[in-house]
């Protein structure tokens, strides 16, 4: 499933996977707010509740992964490293379902004032 997300009027492609949760993040869209930062990671509140995917959860993400945060019902978005990061891995705060991939250079997040946000279909 693709998607495309808006960041401060910046628009990149993403991958959405096969699981339950990339299923209803979709079927929910389009989703628009604000968005948080912790480390190099964004993250923002979205209409959406599910719990742990034993396939598809991960507390040690990728560059570029996206995921979905059960305990705060949150997308993320895995640019960098985390305050919970431990040498070169990229942590989230606690386990995510990881739900797709993003497709932009990670070094435009660092460069940007990351406020606003928007998910559509591409």
């Amino acid at each position: 499933m693709r998607i495309n997300i808006k960041v401060n009027g910046l628009k990149f492609n993403a991958e959405l996977n096969e699981s339950e949760t990339a299923k209803i993040i979709c079927s929910k869209l389009p989703i628009v707010g604000s968005v948080s930062r912790w480390g190099d990671e964004i993250y923002f509140e979205i209409p959406v509740h599910i719990e742990l995917e034993e396939k598809f959860a991960k507390e040690i993400v990728s560059l570029g992964d996206l995921g979905f945060w059960p305990s705060g019902d949150c997308f993320c978005i895995f640019f960098g490293k985390t305050p919970a990061s431990q040498g070169d891995e990229i942590r989230s705060v606690s386990a995510v379902n990881v739900s797709g991939i993003y497709y932009w250079h990670s070094d435009q997040w660092t460069k940007s004032t990351i406020s606003f946000w928007e998910m559509i279909y591409s």
